[in-house]
């Protein structure tokens, strides 16, 4: 599914986030840049042992905040960890919103034309899938109406109860 905004598009897509084939792809990381299970975990995996080196030199980042490494082994070129929200912590809309516009400006400020989220904080955070949609795609929506040198930001979706959702919360916001 697919969307025009200004000079660029934004897809839907049901898959595996270390498959993508753009500039970035986004980890949902913690705040100490550990990777272990879910995204994280597969991340490490595919893309090797560089990622988790660059992650320790850089030694972390707060709730809502993001970095950018290499991408090791995989096909996108780096990876921006985003640290979303544990469900119950407080403020966590905020939270999630601050991490996908961080992630974005990280890709602008690095050149980056293409992206890939995950559905951030949906995974062992407990944050709830209709929230994270509603959030990460009207933050996406309104980041590609100003100016931004992405071309293309894809939300890659493990599963059909996930894309389902973020396709009908598309929908509502697109009104089509």
């Amino acid at each position: 599914m697919e969307r025009g905004i200004s000079q660029s598009m934004l897809e839907l897509v049901q898959g595996d986030i270390t498959e993508m084939e753009t500039d970035a792809i986004v980890n949902a990381a913690n705040a100490q840049l550990i990777l272990g299970g879910g995204v994280a975990g597969a991340i490490r995996n595919k893309g090797g042992p560089a990622i988790q080196e660059e992650c320790k030199r850089i030694g972390g980042t707060h709730v809502g905040g993001a970095v950018i490494t290499t991408g090791g082994n995989l096909k996108a070129k780096h990876v921006i960890h985003a640290v979303g929200p544990r469900m119950g912590e407080g403020d966590e809309d905020r939270k999630l919103r601050e991490a996908t516009l961080n992630s974005l400006k990280i890709a602008d400020e690095n050149h980056l034309e293409s992206i890939s989220f995950p559905a951030i904080s949906t995974g062992i955070f407990g944050y709830p899938v209709e929230r994270c949609a509603q959030i990460m795609l009207s933050t996406g929506l309104e980041y590609l109406k100003g100016e931004t040198g992405l071309r293309r930001v894809v939300f890659c979706l493990y599963g059909e109860g996930s894309f389902s959702t973020f396709a009908d919360e598309l929908k509502r916001q697109t009104g089509e």
